[in-house]
């Protein structure tokens, strides 16, 4: 029953997994923007899940506390970052997915490359 207290870890799991598979089995252009996105979210749960320590409290010291256990707050804000790159990329995605589906008329990954393959 060890694992049951590691849930987080099979949520991380879990989601990565999906996300992996929908990158891999769609062949619309946005459903594996979607994808992309859910796998970082796995990535993102995985990081701030280990900067909580069991009993640790807030990394602020109060007076005559040099003994306490504190969580680490590092994980926690590079991954602040992560998110913010991680929409403006989501975001960068659909936008070429737009002019995708402006320029060929779908976003279907297939039928882009029977139209590229016709272009050769």
């Amino acid at each position: 029953m060890q694992w049951l207290g590691l849930w987080h870890y099979w949520a991380v799991i879990i989601l990565m997994m999906i996300g992996l598979y929908i990158v891999i089995a769609r062949d619309n252009l946005v459903k594996k923007v979607m994808g992309l996105s859910i796998f970082q979210v796995s990535v993102i749960m995985f990081y701030v899940s280990t900067g909580k320590v069991e009993g640790g409290t807030a990394p602020i010291i109060p007076e005559g506390g040099h003994d306490l256990v504190y969580s680490n707050p590092l994980p926690h804000v590079l991954m602040l970052t992560a998110i913010v790159v991680g929409i403006s990329t989501t975001a960068l995605a659909l936008a070429l997915i737009v002019r995708i589906q402006e320029a060929y008329g779908t976003v279907e990954d297939d039928e882009l490359n029977a139209i590229d393959g016709a272009a050769l």
